[in-house]
């Protein structure tokens, strides 16, 4: 029985193209800039997405704790939304190692901030007041199912934020996906805001790591974080070549994913039990309801070779990706449609 794995596009494989890159890679000491490998991916990542300058990291986490980092000081507060990654899945870094206050304002369930909760909870000058120097963007957003900013909505959000002497930082581990659901270049979705993380290690299908880009100033205060965080990943070149690969094959292709994934939501609605809005899916992120035992359901769809992630309650997440096929998707929504005959 074929394993159909739809936890998450972090579970993709190297091509074995990346394979061949990372086997033939020029390398050096990164730590000291001679690694040409590295030198050439962090080119690659600043020219794809507008800046002057990007940084080679071990993961999204990084690129994001980098980011408030770079940007503030402790006891400085920086403003994020209720659903974003930051908050929820990078362990507190922001707080525990650079000190700051996290605010939160409420996410839409298109993974957008009313600019009037963002200007309402920026500090005024108080004694008392920690100072906002950083406003987050996710895009495309995670736990709103994939959902995408537009360059509009980012340039008027990120304007907001610079009237107000904030910087702003973009998750945008999956920002590849929002650019090809908007048929826009990534720097478009880029340009307005001061710094930018991307992952090489999602839907891209490299092993490891993520850029984070900003002025050539900002990246230097990265760079000087990330040795401190023990981010010197010396001969990196290794595994920088698979990033190179990744930006430069296999963006196209997530289209595909993104078609899997309206397939899944399409497949799962005309299944009785489940709740799901497939007008809602614009990348590769399904959110779905199971009115029954979510963890019960989970397992047992499991047990039958289809993996999925519990969000807690009622809700599961599905992220089709380059290790599933479309055929994939028709025998992962026969497998669920069994067992739900089955139970009833």
């Amino acid at each position: 029985m074929k394993i159909i794995d739809l936890r998450s596009d972090t579970i993709t494989l190297p091509t074995d193209e990346m394979r061949r890159a990372m086997y033939e890679a020029e390398v050096g000491d990164d730590v000291h800039r001679e690694d040409p490998t590295v030198n050439r991916l962090e080119e690659l990542a600043a020219e794809v997405m507008g800046k002057e300058a990007a940084l080679f990291t071990a993961s999204g986490t990084m690129s994001n704790l980098l980011g408030v980092l770079a940007s503030t000081r402790p006891g400085d507060e920086i403003i994020v939304g209720s659903e974003a990654h930051m908050l929820w899945y990078e362990v507190g870094g922001a707080s525990t190692l650079g000190g700051v206050v996290i605010r939160t304002v409420p996410n839409d369930e298109d993974g957008g901030l009313d600019p009037a909760d963002v200007e309402k909870a920026i500090r005024a000058e108080n004694i008392h007041f920690p100072k906002s120097t950083l406003l987050c963007l996710e895009n495309t957003h995670n736990r709103c199912g994939g959902a995408v900013l537009t360059r509009e909505y980012t340039e008027e959000i990120s304007a907001l934020a610079h009237r107000h002497g904030l910087l702003v930082h973009l998750d945008g581990a999956r920002i590849f996906n929002a650019a090809i659901a908007l048929n826009v270049a990534p720097r478009e979705l880029a340009a307005a805001v001061d710094t930018v993380g991307f992952c090489l290690s999602k839907g891209l299908s490299a092993p490891v790591g993520s850029l984070f880009c900003g002025t050539k100033e900002a990246v230097e205060r990265a760079r000087k974080w990330r040795k401190m965080l023990g981010g010197g990943m010396r001969q990196a070149g290794i595994i920088a070549a698979a990033g190179i690969v990744a930006i430069e094959k296999m963006v196209d292709r997530l289209a595909e994913d993104h078609a899997n994934a309206k397939r899944l939501a399409e497949g799962l609605a005309r299944i009785p039990g489940f709740s799901v809005n497939p007008g809602k899916v614009s990348t590769n992120i399904v959110n779905f309801e199971f009115p029954a035992n979510v963890s019960d359901f989970v397992v047992k769809i499991g047990e039958r070779g289809v993996k999925f992630l519990a969000r807690g309650g009622r809700s599961v997440r599905a992220v089709p990706n380059r290790m599933v096929s479309a055929e994939d998707i028709g025998e992962a929504l026969e497998r669920i449609n069994q067992l739900v005959k089955e139970a009833s």
